[in-house]
């Protein structure tokens, strides 16, 4: 594998955008930003685990909820960008409160402009900035870019066109995404060799046949336009994570070979399921992601993980607990949900699915998470249940997990605790007795297990057969690391042809 700048580590960063573009990216140190915020005043951000024995999910487990409302913070953010920024960030930042008054969609163009300020800082002289738009923000997105990067330095308007989504039955149906292109200066990287667009057909006919009218290029391929005709990603598709925002890998491919070079480091602040650092790994750039919740943090290092193995690059999670303070700081953090961060942290140490559909709906039913796993050739995958806990256990815990167990029908239990178990709960777990798989004559596993926070951090594991990969997450397709030109910008089999 080819070695990239050997003493960099690719990271992954758990926490608000905001405080680690400060405190962890240096001024002019990043060549390409990519980044997709989330804007929706009604919406709450999702990510849905599908199982890979094939059975549908109806967890939704809550990863980045619309957190963009006018309150104290807003109010602080919009008096330091007023105080602080330049006089024409500050300027437009007043107008537009006095348009939209005190809401959502201000608090939102209020919390972009701070970092905004903060990527233009950490971009290159000759770097590149694509920011995708929701079409409800995107006309103020563009203000607050030309007032950040300047207007002489926008250079596109790019429009995602695919063919997916609903049909509206009194509009036109919504069948792109907007993504501005700012560069930081007037010299930037741009490959256009990297991107050719195929020509249609009726254009190679032309040229075939000698017609004047053709046009005065030769050739199969043509000039990269603004228009990116790419699927999105429907339901069947094999690198579907099952994220609802999960951008197509090509699209992300065009756009990483278009504006950097090998080696290069690309910056995604709005991380989600990790497309930006996955095809940044396969271009053999360097990368940095960050996101908010641990649960898109897990599912971007399985992400990495099952695409690339040992062919991965170095890369470190930066903001996740490393040890049982960290561990007991992150499950106190009321301010934060830190008690859902901690679950999802939690289950995270041993690959396990948040089983919640919805933090905020109802009781949890006693369970966390799940684990499913295969130990026969039936194809039916096997349950192991997870329960987390944080605070003060006793017994009467893996009494109800055992009642849990059996309701279930479940082959195995795992309950996860802060604190060390008292000696009544080991003797409780060890009346379960033990799951013997058929196909594994003679193994036994316990069918109560208790781990410790301190265990798992050591290395500890859960106790169950393994016959085949493990079912809890959906697996990314397996990819070699490749330069540009071995990545292809052809239309893909579902893709209409430019």
């Amino acid at each position: 594998m080819d070695q990239i700048q050997t003493d960099w580590k690719n990271k992954l960063y758990f926490g608000d955008n905001l405080a680690i573009l400060r405190e962890h990216v240096q001024d002019e140190t990043v060549d390409l930003i990519y980044l997709d915020p989330p804007f929706n005043s009604k919406a709450t951000y999702n990510v849905l685990f599908r199982e890979k024995s094939g059975e549908g999910s109806a967890a939704q487990i809550t990863a980045f909820e619309d957190t963009w409302h006018w309150g104290q913070e807003s109010e602080y953010a919009y008096q330091e960008i007023v105080r602080d920024s330049t006089k024409k960030l500050a300027d437009l930042i007043q107008a537009l409160r006095m348009f939209l008054g005190q809401n959502d969609m201000m608090a939102y163009l209020t919390m972009m402009a701070q970092r905004m300020s903060e990527l233009h800082r950490v971009l290159k002289p000759t770097g590149s900035i694509y920011l995708h738009c929701d079409p409800t923000a995107s006309h103020y997105i563009k203000l607050l870019m030309d007032a950040v990067f300047g207007y002489k330095y926008f250079r596109n308007e790019i429009i995602w066109a695919y063919e997916t989504g609903g049909i509206p039955r009194n509009d036109f149906s919504r069948k792109h995404d907007i993504i501005f292109r700012y560069t930081k200066s007037k010299k930037w990287i741009f490959n256009a060799s990297e991107v050719m667009e195929p020509r249609s057909d009726e254009v190679l006919r032309r040229i075939a046949t000698g017609n004047p009218n053709a046009t005065r290029s030769t050739g199969q391929f043509r000039h990269p336009s603004d228009v990116f005709r790419i699927a999105s990603i429907n339901a069947m598709a094999k690198e579907r994570l099952g994220y609802p925002t999960q951008k197509p890998e090509a699209l992300l491919e065009r756009i990483i070979a278009a504006s950097s070079n090998e080696g290069d480091l690309v910056f995604d602040p709005f991380c989600g399921c990790g497309t930006s650092t996955t095809v940044s790994e396969r271009l053999k750039r360097r990368w940095i992601g960050i996101d908010i919740t641990h649960l898109a943090i897990s599912l971007m290092r399985h992400r990495l993980n099952d695409t690339f193995g040992p062919e991965l690059s170095p890369y470190e999670v930066i903001g996740d607990p490393k040890d049982l303070e960290s561990a007991r700081a992150l499950a106190q953090d009321s301010e934060h949900e830190g008690r859902y961060q901690f679950e999802w942290w939690s289950l995270g140490l041993v690959d396990a699915r948040p089983a919640h559909d919805n933090k905020k709906k109802g009781a949890d039913k006693g369970i966390d998470g799940y684990i499913n796993f295969f130990d026969d050739n039936s194809g039916k995958a096997k349950t192991i249940i997870v329960q987390v806990k944080s605070g003060h256990v006793s017994s009467n815990h893996i009494r109800d997990l055992k009642g849990v167990l059996e309701r279930e029908k479940a082959q195995i239990g795992v309950f996860i605790t802060l604190e060390e178990p008292t000696r009544p709960m080991i003797e409780e777990a060890v009346t379960a007795g033990f799951y013997e798989p058929e196909h594994f004559p003679g193994n036994q596993y316990p069918r109560m297990q208790i781990l410790t926070i301190g265990e798992l951090l050591e290395g500890g594991k859960v106790q169950y057969p393994r016959m085949a990969p493990d079912a809890t997450f959906k697996r990314a397709q397996r990819h070699r690391r490749s330069s540009a030109k071995q990545s292809s910008f052809l239309p893909h089999s579902d893709q209409p042809t430019p």
